[in-house]
């Protein structure tokens, strides 16, 4: 037990330790994620009323990541084409949702470029193109959002510490920081982060 919990003291109460620890857990991120969003609100408004003008418009939402972020990514585009309250669902692809795809462009290309090349091809002026890293620091999350940028999309990035070389380059229009080094909080903020813009855009009509 002690090597996969190292935290449990070797003559104490293993359930109430593991207890402990997921409660602290838990409230530390509930504490985040509240923060997050307290600090974010004027930029989550203005970034959900830019996605809503571009879903009215036609508009396609790319998400994108690694690891974790890819499943989070596949998570965000399922959300967005699920209808919320009135409004319809809206049209949502996730970059790494064909396998096929994705490793060709990485065996024959470069895994550099699995994104920027996709949203190249599929990717029109207003368009939205949302990156989810938690460093910031991806080179392939990074090429995806310089092209989205190229080709006219609206581009909004998330981000944990400092926000790395996607806030340094200032490649998102909308970019959401998440103020902490640890992976899993910083990936249940974004979490939450993506569920509200998903509220706020469903307030606004798009056409079905």
């Amino acid at each position: 037990m002690s090597s996969f919990y190292p935290f449990l003291a070797p003559d104490g109460d293993a359930g109430k330790d593991l207890v402990r620890s997921t409660e602290d857990k838990a409230a530390e991120s509930l504490e985040l994620r509240l923060c997050v969003l307290a600090a974010l609100v004027p930029d989550m408004t203005a970034c959900a009323a830019a996605m809503a003008a571009a879903f009215r418009a036609g508009g396609t939402l790319f998400a994108f990541g690694n690891g974790g972020s890819s499943t989070d990514a596949q998570a965000v585009a399922q959300v967005f084409r699920t209808p919320h309250g009135e409004a319809p669902g809206v049209p949502a692809i996730c970059l790494t949702g064909d396998a096929a795809l994705l490793t060709a462009l990485a065996n024959d290309v470069a895994f550099d470029v699995v994104f920027a090349r996709q949203l190249a091809a599929l990717g029109r002026p207003g368009d939205v193109a949302m990156a989810l890293s938690t460093s910031g620091g991806s080179v392939n999350v990074l090429r995806g959002l310089e092209q989205a940028r190229r080709a006219g999309m609206v581009t909004v990035g998330l981000a944990g510490a400092g926000g790395g070389r996607m806030a340094e380059e200032g490649l998102a229009d909308h970019l959401f920081v998440i103020p902490s080094s640890s992976v899993h909080r910083v990936q249940e903020a974004q979490t939450t982060l993506c569920h509200v813009l998903r509220e706020l855009v469903g307030r606004e009509p798009v056409p079905a």
